[in-house]
C-alpha cells in the first residue's frame, strides 16, 4: 500500500509506524475471530469462594504485609458523562412543554427513564443546586422539568454532559455533596495506603486535566483532615500512538474531506500502556463510576483486602518456585509439585504430553508459565448486567486458559457457544488486584502479555459515511490474556457503576 508523504507526516506526528498501520489494515481484512468458549467458570471450577474464616485470615495476611509494599490505586477515568445523560438529552430534543403535558409525553413515548427521573428528582445530589438556579416561576410541571434538565445539560449552563464522570456530584451527605473522585480518595485510605500515604493514578482526557487538578486541590486536603492520610495523585492520558487507523467498508484507509487519514482512539485496552508505566508492588484497578456511599465503604474495602491478601499469598509461592527454577536444582518430584501449583492455584492448563517432554523442555515451560504478572479478579453473581464474564477458553492451538470475555467476543449464533454463555453464573465488575513484578522485584513489560488477536471491529459513521473502527484488546480482556489469572467471588455491594443518571437513585448511592 502506498502512503503519501502527508500520510507519513501524520504517522510521525502520531508516533505510529507504517508497519503498525499496515498490521491494523490486515486485521480488518482478516477479521477478528470469535473467542472459543470451552465452558463457563463457576464456583469450584475457575472461581474461588472463601468462607468467613478464610476471608478474615486473608484480611489479616494483607494487613501484616502491606506496610512493606508499594500500593497503588489505578482508576480509568477518561470518559465524559454524555452517555450517562443520553435519555435526558433525548428528552430535551423531543419534548416541547408548550405543546403537551409531561404525563402525555411520558405515556406517548413510553419514556420510563424520564418517568423515573421525575418521580425521584429530589433524591438526586444536584437537585437543590439546579432548583436554586431555575427558581419556581413555572406554569406547568413539564415546563419546570424541561428547565431543570436544560439547566443540568446546556453548554451555557451546568453542562454536565461535558464533565468527566469522576467530577459529577454523585453522593449527597448531610453537610456536603461529593464526586466519585472524592470517594476514590476516601476508599484509598482504607486499603491502598502505606504509612498514612495513599498513591492514586487516574487516566483522564486532556480536556479535563485542569478540572481534575482543581478538584484535587479542593478535595485532597479535606480528606486528609478527615482521615489523616496524605495523597500522591498523578494523571496520564491515553497515548496518541495507541490510536488505530479506520477503514472504509472495502478495508481501505478512510480519508477525511481534507485528505488526511482517520485515526480513532483504541478503547480502554490502550490503557495497558499507562498501566505499564506504573511499577507498584500491588495495583488495585476499578472504574471511576464504581463507588458507594460511606456506609458501605468498609465492606468494599474488606473485599479488596481479601483479594490483595490472596494475591500476596499465591505470589509468595510463585516467587519461591520461580527462584528454585532459576537455580536449576530441580528434581522430577519438584517439577511435578510446581506443575500442580500452576494448575491448582494459578489456573494454568498444560496440554497433554507434558510428562513426555524432556526435563529441559519441562523446566523451560514451567519457567515461562510461572514468570508472568498475576491478577486476582473479583467476580459478582450475574444479575443480568451487560458486559464481560469469566470463562475457560480454548485458542487455535488448543491451549486452555481462564479469561474475562465480553459478550461481543462470543458467536451467539453458535448453539453450543450461546449455551455456555447462558450457563455463566458470574459477571466481571472490573475489580482487579494486580502483581506486575517478578521474584527479583523487576517489573514485567506488560505489553509482552497482550493477545493482539482479541480486539474488536465496530462500525461507525463519519462525515455521513460508514467507517470500520478497530478497538485494541480490552484492558482486562485481551490486554491481560497471558497473565496468570485467579477469579474470586465478591459481594454485589462491590459493583455499583453509574451507567445512567438514574443509577444514582440506587441504594448504594443513597445515604440512609
Amino acid at each position: 500500500m502506498n502512503f503519501t508523504s502527508q500520510d507519513k507526516e501524520q504517522f510521525i506526528a502520531k508516533g505510529v509506524t507504517n508497519e503498525k498501520v499496515l498490521e491494523q489494515i490486515e486485521t480488518f481484512k482478516e477479521g477478528i475471530p470469535f473467542v472459543n468458549l470451552s465452558k463457563a467458570a463457576v464456583v469450584g471450577d475457575g472461581i474461588l469462594k472463601f468462607s468467613d474464616k478464610e476471608e478474615q485470615e486473608l484480611v489479616s495476611y494483607f494487613e501484616k504485609y502491606r506496610l512493606h509494599k508499594d500500593l497503588l490505586k489505578f482508576t480509568p477515568a477518561s470518559g465524559a458523562a454524555t452517555r450517562m445523560f443520553k435519555a435526558l438529552f433525548n428528552f430535551l430534543e423531543v419534548y416541547n412543554p408548550k405543546e403537551q403535558s409531561l404525563d402525555v409525553y411520558i405515556e406517548k413515548n413510553n419514556d420510563k427513564a424520564v418517568e423515573a427521573f421525575v418521580r425521584e428528582i429530589k433524591d438526586f445530589p444536584f437537585y437543590k443546586d439546579v432548583k436554586t438556579r431555575i427558581g419556581d416561576n413555572f406554569s406547568s410541571e413539564g415546563e419546570e422539568v424541561y428547565a431543570f434538565v436544560q439547566e443540568l445539560l446546556s453548554k451555557d449552563k451546568l453542562n454536565y454532559g461535558f464533565f468527566p464522570k469522576g467530577l459529577l456530584p454523585f453522593h449527597k451527605y448531610k453537610d456536603q455533596i461529593v464526586t466519585p473522585f472524592y470517594e476514590h480518595l476516601r476508599e484509598a485510605t482504607l486499603y491502598a495506603k502505606t504509612n498514612d500515604l495513599a498513591k492514586l493514578h487516574f487516566t483522564i482526557s486532556e480536556q479535563h486535566q485542569e478540572m481534575f487538578l482543581e478538584k484535587e486541590k479542593q478535595v485532597a486536603e479535606k480528606v486528609n483532615k478527615e482521615t489523616g492520610t496524605s495523597f500522591i495523585v498523578d494523571y496520564s492520558f491515553q497515548k496518541k500512538e495507541t490510536d488505530t487507523i479506520a477503514v472504509d467498508l472495502e478495508n481501505k484507509p478512510f480519508r477525511l474531506k481534507d485528505g488526511s487519514l482517520l485515526f480513532r482512539p483504541g478503547g480502554h485496552g490502550a490503557l495497558i500502556e499507562n498501566l505499564n508505566d506504573k511499577s507498584a508492588d500491588i495495583i488495585f484497578i476499578k472504574n471511576i463510576d464504581n463507588v458507594v456511599v460511606q456506609e458501605h465503604l468498609q465492606a468494599v474495602a474488606d473485599s479488596k483486602k481479601i483479594l490483595a491478601g490472596f494475591l500476596l499469598k499465591v505470589q509468595k509461592k510463585a516467587f519461591d518456585y520461580a527462584s528454585i527454577l532459576d537455580s536449576d536444582k530441580v528434581d522430577d518430584e519438584l517439577i511435578n509439585e510446581i506443575r500442580l501449583f500452576l494448575k491448582d492455584e494459578l489456573n494454568v492448563r498444560f496440554r497433554n504430553g507434558f510428562i513426555h517432554l524432556g526435563k529441559e523442555e519441562q523446566l523451560n515451560l514451567l519457567k515461562e508459565k510461572i514468570n508472568r504478572p498475576i491478577r486476582v479478579c473479583g467476580m459478582v453473581k450475574n444479575l443480568g448486567d451487560p458486559g464481560g464474564g469469566p470463562f475457560w477458553i480454548k485458542d487455535y492451538q488448543e491451549n486452555v486458559s481462564l479469561q474475562i470475555v465480553e459478550s461481543a467476543q462470543i458467536d451467539t449464533s453458535n448453539f453450543n457457544q450461546a449455551k455456555i454463555l447462558q450457563n455463566a453464573t458470574h459477571f466481571n465488575p472490573v475489580d482487579l488486584v494486580c502483581g506486575v513484578k517478578n521474584y527479583k522485584g523487576e517489573k514485567y513489560n506488560l505489553l509482552d502479555f497482550v493477545n493482539d488477536k482479541q480486539g474488536f471491529i465496530t462500525e461507525k459513521t463519519k462525515e455521513g459515511r460508514q467507517v470500520k473502527a478497530l478497538e485494541l484488546p480490552g484492558l482486562w480482556n485481551g490486554a491481560m490474556a497471558f497473565w496468570n489469572t485467579i477469579f474470586v467471588e465478591v459481594p454485589s455491594i462491590t459493583f455499583n457503576p453509574v451507567k445512567t443518571v438514574n443509577d444514582l437513585l440506587k441504594p448504594a448511592h443513597q445515604p440512609k
